[in-house]
């Protein structure tokens, strides 16, 4: 049986990186399926363990400069969770050490070559040739340290170039770096021997310093901005209780929430985190689960009522039975959502990912046209000096221009910022893909019960045909009692209230889309809607099953072979937040339509309440799916809102399956997003997040495409011919590195939006 897991991955630098893992791990022996992500750091893993381990796969993406993060230990149940996310990354600290010695040196850099460049337009006097010398040296020294040093990283994926063939951003910096490095250095160790040829004062050494440096600031800025990405899992991290106080053999024991076993008694005192998920023995409080749902009342809790762990207790005491631990949580599944969505890839970064596929190879072999074009075509013009010194100047801008880091994080960093800023709203998000999709619908497909009402409907009225309710009732309970329509609650509590219990029935059927059947002493009875009534050839009171379904009323009929022997008057009350949310999305430019098996009056009725004007009611679980396929194939994108449950087929077939999910029975897997507490008002939010999200996603990947397609030429000196102007290795250094920052920068925005 094939493992899944994800696991960090140390040495990535840009889309490049992402599509050389993503190659060489998939080519592994015995990996199914693999999915790297250069936003999040991270290989998603399925592998067969009988032919292949994550050390095995860990050595082998090793000899290309890669460290896959292996966890050192497990928790109690088996799950793993990177809680290294919860820390200051280590990268950012290492850069941060490095570029506290690097600035200074290219501060002094600068300050050299501002100098000079004042000095040649008689801005300043020019400098004493004793300072000249001392300079000339100090650059080389501080560029040696700086290239081996600071630069380390760059030449390491040079040297990986030339071995494996694989060339990421790291080679093309470590290429230009290199190049201006060796060829100042030539310049400096036999100055007297080129002096004939070349002129020897114009030196590189400045260009390899301050691009170094640049580009290390950038990724220092570009890593800090990143983490802030993933601030959503690092919140939901620190809700995680840290220990628990259990009641075992008949005393308090306090322990390590890891250590708590499902069926254990917990006490819970004011102000305390609940550590797992669980239900209520005794006492009663009121408990915040905003951080979990979004929703900032507290929510009262008594016996039977269910916690989710991570929650504070506000009031009152209570003890509650451990049904849920570890990755069973609530908790950890949405954690676990959360980090698979923000690793997720959407469509529209396919074309990045193709073009960063080739966009390395291709910038090295334009780089080294470039110099080439620069010899063959200058040095007639402007001689070898000039022509040589122009040549290596767009050579190493060409290098270093030209980064697919943006690319790489043009869609990664605004999906984890959308995916984290729903699950902050109690929105959960399943992958990537379905945020897009559900930036494009125009069609909104809502349930009835459930979605658009409390789903816990109430019996109004039992009026019966010459039988009194003490006889009728058994009957009836007994019968929706092996019912899971959410309508047999309802007559099941009324039942409870009047202290009644269920009569001892056999023969129990479902008639899927009418009612229920079964045997009581004998006697055959049936319980349901008018349509199983008629199927029964029962006569029924048209006139005034219409006037009572005009108010909202469901009726639930009972009847045995000859006669109907009873009917019950059911009605759901509206959700206070479903108008508002109804009018949300019509400000959206949304079409709402209902679609319910509920009878078609009563479906009315609940539509004029929320302001939808097209209904579909009567329709059978089944005919959900072809109302759906049918609105699809008029040209609509559908998002279809449901239970998760009832709706499973509508919800797959549209192009977005919106789970209503309620407390701790969130249906994750049942749709693309889940609405934790059934909480419509956060329909017309996660929609209007999905539009903001990719409208992010399209800003940077055209600022990204733009950049390279603008920087590349001038870089190349396309435009020297007309402006006699050529862009500075330093300038294209400084580019490069704010084109990733503003990248991530522009993602982090959607933060600030109001959803």
């Amino acid at each position: 049986m094939d493992m899944q897991a994800v696991y960090p991955i140390k040495g990535m630098h840009c889309a490049s990186c992402e599509n050389i893992l993503q190659k060489t791990l998939a080519k592994a022996e015995g990996v199914a399926k693999v999915q790297v992500s250069y936003g999040t750091q991270k290989a998603d893993i399925t592998y067969d363990p009988g032919k292949t381990s994550p050390e095995a796969l860990a050595k082998k993406i090793a000899l290309l400069g890669y460290t896959l993060v292996l966890p050192k230990a497990k928790e109690p149940d088996g799950h793993h969770h990177d809680h290294a996310a919860a820390e200051p990354p280590a990268e950012i600290t290492e850069l941060k050490n490095k570029i506290i010695i690097a600035l200074p040196l290219a501060a002094i850099s600068i300050f050299i070559m501002g100098w000079d460049a004042f000095a040649a337009f008689h801005r300043v006097p020019a400098m004493p040739p004793m300072w000249q010398e001392f300079f000339h040296h100090l650059l080389a020294v501080m560029a040696t340290y700086v290239l081996f040093v600071t630069g380390r990283p760059y030449l390491k994926g040079l040297f990986l170039f030339f071995r494996h063939g694989k060339a990421n951003m790291d080679t093309l910096v470590g290429l230009g770096t290199s190049v201006a490095y060796l060829y100042s250095f030539a310049l400096t160790a036999f100055a007297d021997t080129l002096r004939p040829y070349l002129n020897v004062g114009n030196t590189y050494y400045d260009a390899t310093i301050v691009v170094i440096a640049f580009i290390t600031l950038g990724k220092y800025l570009e890593a800090r901005a990143r983490a802030k990405t993933s601030d959503a899992i690092e919140k939901l991290l620190k809700l995680q209780a840290k220990t628990a106080l259990v009641l075992r053999g008949g005393k308090e024991q306090e322990i390590p929430a890891d250590q708590v076993q499902r069926g254990d008694v917990i006490i819970v005192k004011p102000g305390a985190r609940i550590p797992v998920d669980g239900v209520v023995l005794e006492g009663n409080s009121y408990v915040d689960e905003s951080m979990v749902t979004g929703e900032p009342l507290a929510v009262e809790k008594k016996s039977g009522d269910k916690v989710v762990g991570g929650t504070i207790n506000t009031t009152g005491s209570f003890t509650f039975r451990a049904t849920k631990i570890g990755s069973e949580t609530l908790l950890a599944a949405i954690i676990a959502m959360v980090e698979k969505a923000q690793g997720s890839k959407a469509p529209i970064q396919r074309l990045a990912d193709q073009v960063a596929e080739v966009f390395v190879p291709v910038v090295l072999v334009l780089s080294f046209a470039t110099l080439g074009g620069w010899l063959v075509f200058g040095i007639s013009a402007l001689g070898l000096q000039h022509a040589l010194s122009l040549g290596l100047t767009a050579f190493v801008s060409v290098l270093v221009i030209a980064c697919p880091c943006a690319m790489g994080l043009a869609t990664p960093t605004a999906i984890m910022v959308g995916v984290g800023k729903g699950a902050a709203n109690g929105i959960l998000i399943k992958d990537a893909a379905t945020l897009e999709r559900l930036s494009k619908v125009d069609t909104v497909v809502v349930d009835k019960t459930g979605t658009l009402t409390k789903g816990k409907p109430e019996l109004l009225a039992l009026e019966t045909a010459g039988k009194s309710e003490a006889q009728i009732l058994p009957i009836l309970a007994a019968l929706e009692a092996k019912s899971e329509h959410p309508i047999a609650q309802a007559i099941l509590d009324y039942a409870r209230v009047k202290k009644i219990q269920p009569a001892a029935l056999t023969g129990f059927e479902s008639i899927k889309g009418k009612g229920v059947k079964g045997k009581i002493d004998g006697v055959e009875y049936f319980a349901g809607n008018p349509r199983l009534m008629e199927d029964l050839k029962l006569k029924i009171d048209r006139e005034k099953l219409e006037n009572e379904t005009l108010q909202g009323r469901t009726p639930v009929l009972l009847a045995s072979a000859k006669e109907i022997l009873a009917c019950a008057w059911v009605a759901d009350a509206v959700k206070p937040e479903a108008a508002e949310a109804v009018r949300e999305l019509h400000r959206l430019k949304l079409r709402v339509i209902m679609l319910t098996g509920d009878n078609h009056n009563t479906a009315q009725a609940i539509a004029r309440q929320v302001g939808i004007e097209t209904v579909m009611a009567e329709v059978l679980p089944q005919d959900k799916l072809e109302k759906i396929k049918q609105l699809q194939a008029e040209g609509h994108k559908v998002a279809m809102a449901g239970d998760g449950i009832n709706d499973a087929p509508a919800l797959a077939q549209a192009e977005v399956g919106i789970a209503m999910a309620t407390g701790t029975d969130v249906a994750i897997e049942t749709a693309g997003i889940a609405l934790l507490h059934g909480d419509i008002s956060k329909l017309a939010k996660c929609i209007r997040l999905s539009r903001l999200t990719m409208k992010g996603v399209k800003q940077n990947l055209f600022w990204a495409f733009f950049y390279n397609l603008v920087g590349i030429p001038l870089a190349a000196g396309v435009f020297y011919p007309f402006t006699r102007w050529m862009l500075s290795p330093v300038f294209a250094g400084a580019a490069m590195a704010f084109s990733s920052v503003s990248v991530v920068m522009n993602s982090l925005r959607l933060k600030l939006k109001k959803i």
